[in-house]
C-alpha cells in the first residue's frame, strides 16, 4: 500500500501570549472584558511563552537529525509566528525542506464575542449566551465567527495539502488550542461528544506537543498512531526543572 501520511506530524500550541496574561487577570477580576490593545492576530508571546517556546526547541533538537521536523507550517498569528520561529532557529534552516504560513491555521473566530470573558459575554450578549450554553460550543457561531465544526472544515482542506505535498515527511504545526483539539478530532476519528470531554478535562497547555506518527498497519486504514498528549517539555531554571501551567486561550472559549 502506498503511504499518504506523513512519518511524522506534531501539533504544537503557542506558548503563552500576552493574551492570555491578560486573560487570567479578567477571570480573576470577573472582569467584563479582557485589556489588550492589538487585534488578536498580532498579540506576541509573553516572557513566559519565549521561555516556553526554547524549552521545546530544545527538545525537538535534541532529536537525531534524521527525527527532527523538516517541514514547518504555522498559524499567521505573531503568538504562533514566534514560537515556529523560535524553534526553527534550534533546528537550522538548512534542515528545513519547506516553510509556509497557513491562514487555514489561525485562532477560531470570535466575531462579536472578541475580547469578552465569559461574564462579559453573559452580560453583554444574554440571548447569545443562552444560546451558546444550548447548542455547545462545538456547533455554536457568533455571530462574525466561526464554530469548531467550521475550524474543521478547513483543517479538512489543509490535512489534503499535507498528504499530498508532504507524504513520507516530519511535519511540525504550529497553531493555536482550538486547532489542536480539531486536529485530535480529525486525526483520531473522534465524535463531538469525545472532543468535547478532552476540552472539558483541561485547556491544551501552552508549548505542548500532540504527536503522530505513520505506522503500516493503521495506514492500511488511513489513520495515524498517537503517540504524545500535550506533552510541555521542562523549563530550567537554575538547572531546577519548573513546571509549566496549563493557560488559557486570548479569546473567549467558544
Amino acid at each position: 500500500m502506498e503511504q499518504k501520511w506523513p512519518q511524522q506530524i506534531w501539533l504544537v500550541r503557542h506558548g503563552q501570549s500576552a493574551g492570555n496574561v491578560a486573560r487570567d487577570a479578567a477571570e480573576a477580576a470577573a472582569g467584563l472584558l479582557i485589556d489588550i490593545a492589538e487585534r488578536d492576530v498580532d498579540v506576541p508571546l509573553s516572557p513566559l511563552g519565549a521561555e516556553q517556546s526554547r524549552a521545546l526547541a530544545g527538545w525537538f533538537a535534541a532529536m537525531p537529525a534524521d527525527q527532527r521536523p523538516n517541514v514547518v507550517l504555522h498559524s499567521p498569528y505573531v503568538r504562533a509566528a514566534e514560537t515556529a520561529r523560535i524553534i526553527m532557529e534550534q533546528l537550522g534552516p538548512d534542515s528545513l525542506m519547506a516553510v509556509h504560513v497557513d491562514e487555514r491555521l489561525r485562532e477560531k473566530e470570535f466575531g462579536i464575542l472578541d475580547r469578552l470573558t465569559t461574564l462579559g459575554i453573559k452580560h453583554k450578549y444574554p440571548e447569545l449566551y443562552e444560546q451558546r450554553q444550548h447548542v455547545g460550543k462545538f456547533y455554536f457561531r457568533p455571530p462574525g465567527g466561526e464554530s469548531w465544526c467550521d475550524v474543521i472544515l478547513r483543517l479538512r482542506n489543509i490535512i489534503d495539502t499535507i498528504t499530498r505535498e508532504f507524504c513520507n515527511e516530519r511535519v511540525l504545526i504550529v497553531g493555536h488550542q482550538v486547532t489542536v483539539n480539531c486536529f485530535r478530532y480529525l486525526f483520531e476519528r473522534l465524535d463531538e461528544a469525545s472532543i468535547l470531554a478532552f476540552d472539558r478535562a483541561g485547556d491544551v497547555p501552552n508549548c505542548s506537543v500532540t504527536s503522530y506518527s505513520f505506522d503500516p498497519h493503521d495506514g492500511k486504514h488511513s489513520k495515524l498512531g498517537l503517540q504524545l498528549t500535550n506533552f510541555v517539555a521542562p523549563l530550567e531554571a537554575a538547572g531546577t526543572p519548573v513546571t509549566v501551567q496549563k493557560d488559557v486561550p486570548a479569546a473567549p472559549k467558544a
